[in-house]
C-alpha cells in the first residue's frame, strides 16, 4: 500500500519539511551530477566497521550519510513518505525541535544498523532511518488519522495506527529475510527511537 496523502491538516504549514527535501535534493545532484557518487558514498556513508573502529573520526557520517542516497527511487520514495508524514509532525514540535528529532532519530536508526551488522564494511546511506522516526511519531500522535493508501489501482481510506503498524512489522518480516542492500534494522530502530524521542519532546498537552 502506498500512501498518497494523509486527512490531518496541520495548524502552521510546514517549513522545515520542504527544507528537508530540497537539501536531500540538493546533495542528490551534488552527489551524482557533480561528483563520483561511489567516491561520495564511501566518503560520507555510515560504514558501521569504520566507525566502531575509530568512532571519533567517523561520528560526522551518523549526520552525511542521512541526505544520500543510492538512486532517484530510493529518493522520492523517502523524500514522498517524509512529505506526507513530516508536516504534522513539524507542526507539533515546532520547527526546531522537529529539527532535532529529525537528526537524532536518524542517528539512531544508524546506530541500531550499525550494532547489527557490527563488522559490516558496507556504506549505509538514505534518509529513510531519520524519515522512520517520524513515522513513529506519527502513530503516536495520530493514530487514528486517515491515510489515503493505494492498493493497487483503487485508493482506499486506513487508519494510520494499521497502515504504519503494517508498515513496522513488514520491516520487521524482511529484516530476517534477507534482502541485500536494505537496512531494515535503520528502518525498525528508527521507528522505536520515534515513538520514544516523540513522548519526551511533545508535551503531554500537545499530544493530546
Amino acid at each position: 500500500m502506498f500512501p498518497l496523502y494523509d486527512i490531518n491538516r496541520p495548524r502552521r504549514r510546514a517549513v522545515l519539511v520542504p527544507v528537508l527535501v530540497v537539501a536531500n535534493l540538493l546533495a542528490f545532484v551534488w552527489e551524482w551530477v557533480l561528483n563520483d557518487p561511489g567516491a561520495i558514498i564511501y566518503a560520507y556513508g555510515f560504514i558501521p566497521a569504520n566507525f566502531f573502529a575509530d568512532s571519533l573520526a567517523e561520528w560526522p557520517t551518523l549526520f552525511t550519510s542521512m541526505f544520500l542516497h543510492g538512486g532517484i527511487g530510493h529518493l522520492v520514495g523517502n523524500m514522498w513518505f517524509l512529505w506526507v508524514f513530516g508536516d504534522n509532525v513539524e507542526d507539533r514540535l515546532g520547527r526546531g525541535r522537529f529539527l532535532l528529532f529529525y537528526l537524532l532519530g536518524g542517528v539512531g536508526a544508524a546506530l541500531a544498523q550499525g550494532l547489527v551488522s557490527y563488522g559490516s564494511d558496507a556504506p549505509m546511506i538514505g534518509a529513510s532511518g531519520a524519515i522512520s522516526a517520524v513515522l513513529g511519531a506519527y502513530i503516536v500522535l495520530y493514530p487514528g488519522a486517515l491515510i489515503v493508501s493505494l492498493l493497487g489501482f483503487f485508493p482506499i481510506l486506513i487508519p494510520a495506527v494499521i497502515y504504519l503498524g503494517l508498515w513496522f512489522l513488514l520491516q520487521l518480516f524482511q529484516s530476517f529475510g534477507g534482502v541485500p542492500g536494505v537496512a531494515f534494522w535503520a528502518h525498525i530502530g528508527g521507528f522505536v527511537v520515534g515513538v520514544v524521542l516523540i513522548r519526551v519532546m511533545a508535551p503531554a498537552w500537545r499530544r493530546r
